[in-house]
């Protein structure tokens, strides 16, 4: 079966090659560089705002934008726009002192006041907790700022200094005052290592080096990042040159990567994983209500064998979903593969013959993990189908709570286990549909807590008890597979820690 799926790939493939019509790498300069992304580019990721708690967002924002205190080339969260910052002993006051002379795109400084503008504006993923977190924001002087908190909040300069939010990115408030919020993401400005040059919806985005950069000019010259949902479509570019790199790579076109001499490809190491979510179980009526039936979909999945199939052997079985390189995860073993056991708990919750549980969703464009799930389902009577959605559908269904029955998700934003928590555990977080007072009060206790030990504690046992609850059915971690063309020298992929794109103002091609 597997022969000859390659087979029909290679097929597919080499078809491909001959419609493809982008420029080869031999029609380009030594410093331009084409990505083949795996999902159509939204122009929301063009402006911080209102950035889901994914982390794909963050393969656009950081090339446009840049913030107080990020992640880069050996930084997990470094200085950037803001030479450095302090904490008060007493852990309610932040001071950043921002760099002198970095600009943005259009030559506009960048002041505090842009910084508090961006700040206040915010209203993506993280948001409804640092605002209530963060009492007022001082504008001390054109290069200073201040953020005063109600209460001390350890993790301050994780929401707001990583990419587990994207709160910290600024934005030049005169502009965006002028043109408007559509305006902007139209044509973004930002302080970024690339400025916005075009956008052609569902087929590119044009960006060229900024030459002001406080870090460093990239090597760089000119990017670009195409709209690519289709694997073996990405695959056959990366094969022609068309394009230097093809992102989200997985089973049958990854292994054709791994075996292509003129090819790399790469694992990346970032803090990414998959997992079934049950956003019905709250419901009384529903199959998803017993626990029984939540657990039997645990027991049921192979994911030893998923991680085979999808993920060339470089994913690791997760047992909860925090992803296991966070700090304060909690380093568990997933649920045993039995079958035999799945078929026992579905008998028990009265349904000996199983039941026609509907259609699940797979997160785009991870369909591989999505028809092993589906077929582990059936396998043991919980009948599903696959049902596939263009990524910012899916995304948006389920923020706003309109996906049903149970769905293959998962998440890439950095952070630690906190911000895992908000997002996705804590009842009052942007995806959950439901949740539990003790797990909410432990969440908001360890909030506070300055003590690293104490706050580990409550954080391994807010998983733990998602785990007792069968809340989720963890997958894997995701080390997503990228496939690098002949012109690279050096990738970059693994530069910035738990980040699954490369520092792009670093990369090195061919003559250069």
């Amino acid at each position: 079966m597997k022969k000859t799926y390659r087979m029909i790939l290679l097929l597919a493939m080499a078809g491909l090659m001959t419609i493809t019509s982008g420029a080869s790498a031999a029609d380009r300069a030594p410093d331009e560089l084409v990505f083949a992304f795996h999902v159509t580019i939204s122009p929301a990721w063009f402006d911080p705002a209102n950035t889901p708690a994914q982390v794909t967002p963050y393969g656009i924002l950081m090339t446009l934008h840049d913030a107080l205190v990020r992640p880069y080339p050996g930084e997990r969260s470094g200085p950037a726009l803001a030479e450095s910052w302090t904490e008060s002993e007493d852990g309610l006051t932040y001071a950043f002192k921002l760099r002198p002379g970095v600009t943005f795109h259009h030559g506009a400084p960048v002041t505090a006041t842009d910084v508090e503008f961006s700040f206040q504006r915010y209203k993506g993923s993280g948001a409804g907790v640092l605002h209530e977190k963060v009492k007022r924001v001082e504008v001390v002087d054109a290069q200073t700022i201040r953020f005063h908190l109600h209460k001390p909040w350890p993790d301050f300069m994780t929401f707001y200094g990583s990419t587990a939010t994207s709160a910290g990115f600024v934005v030049p408030k005169a502009y965006v005052e002028e043109v408007g919020e559509d305006g902007f993401k139209k044509h973004p400005i930002g302080a970024g290592p690339f400025k916005f040059v075009s956008h052609t919806p569902g087929v590119e985005l044009v960006l060229e080096a900024f030459e002001g950069h406080w870090r460093k000019v990239s090597n760089i010259k000119k990017m670009t990042i195409k709209s690519v949902p289709d694997i073996d479509t990405r695959l056959a570019m990366l094969k022609t040159g068309e394009a230097d790199y093809a992102v989200a790579l997985s089973g049958l076109v990854a292994e054709e990567v791994q075996r292509d001499p003129n090819l790399t490809l790469v694992e990346t190491r970032h803090a990414s994983i998959f997992w079934i979510e049950f956003p019905d179980q709250w419901e009384p009526k529903s199959v998803w209500f017993d626990k029984r039936v939540r657990l039997a979909v645990n027991y049921a999945l192979d994911r030893a064998a998923i991680n085979d199939a999808a993920c060339l052997g470089f994913c690791p079985p997760a047992g909860v979903i925090v992803p296991r390189v966070m700090d304060y995860a909690l380093q568990t073993e997933p649920i045993p593969y039995d079958p035999e056991k799945a078929k026992q708990l579905l008998a028990e919750a009265g349904y000996p013959n199983g039941f026609d549980a509907g259609e699940l969703v797979p997160i785009p464009p991870f369909f591989v993990v999505g028809e092993a799930v589906v077929s582990y389902l059936n396998a043991v009577g919980i009948k599903v189908k696959m049902r596939t959605m263009e990524r910012a559908a899916f995304y948006a269904a389920w923020r706003e709570k309109k996906l049903k029955g149970l769905f293959v998700t998962g998440a890439g934003a950095s952070g630690n286990a906190a911000t895992r928590v908000e997002a996705f555990i804590y009842s009052k977080g942007a995806y959950p549909t439901g949740g539990y007072d003790d797990i909410d009060a432990l969440f908001l206790k360890q909030a506070e807590e300055r003590d690293s030990a104490k706050r580990e504690a409550v954080l391994h046992q807010i998983q733990q008890l998602t785990i007792d609850r069968v809340m989720f059915a963890p997958i894997m971690d995701l080390r997503a597979l990228v496939g690098v063309g002949p012109r690279v020298v050096e990738h970059q992929i693994h530069a910035i820690p738990l980040h699954p794109f490369p520092a792009y103002e670093d990369i090195v091609l061919k003559g250069k």
